[in-house]
């Protein structure tokens, strides 16, 4: 993963009445969609806890910033449900409005992963795709 110096990406919670915000922050767009997909996966378990066993792609085009930021974190609670699998690194690459991805992770191992929450989706608040003084932030509330 490339950084910028002086502008490590990194991911966080942030408090938001019942649910939960998450927010990704990178030197690059793509950096900041990848730390916000950690972020979703820190809502459920710890994050160095997922193997790199199983890995999903993902290719979808959205009109605008926050709607492919909406759409990717669905999209993974999406898979996340299906396939019972936890996800733990991200590629990310955007370009305009489209989002091309790679999700690697593991099957959820409950006495291993012991899963906090169940994510529900993400929502449209305080939904945020900008970037400021050369760093990207991308966060949303997720609805737990």
């Amino acid at each position: 993963m490339d950084r910028a110096i002086g502008h490590p990406g990194h991911w966080e919670h942030f408090s938001h009445m019942a649910d939960i915000g998450i927010r990704g922050v990178g030197a690059s767009i793509d950096e900041a969609f990848a730390q916000a997909a950690i972020a979703l996966t820190a809502t459920i378990t710890e994050p160095t806890t997922v193997r790199v066993e199983e890995s999903v792609q993902l290719d979808f085009s959205s009109p605008d910033r926050e709607t492919l930021l909406y759409d990717w974190l669905n999209a993974l609670i999406y898979e996340m449900a299906v396939r019972r699998i936890l996800f733990s690194h991200f590629q990310v690459h955007i370009n305009d409005c489209r989002l091309q991805a790679q999700a690697w992770g593991e099957r959820v191992d409950r006495a291993r992963h012991q899963p906090a929450v169940e994510v529900k989706g993400a929502t449209y608040t305080e939904l945020r795709v900008a970037e400021e003084d050369g760093t990207w932030i991308a966060q949303c509330v997720i609805d737990v």
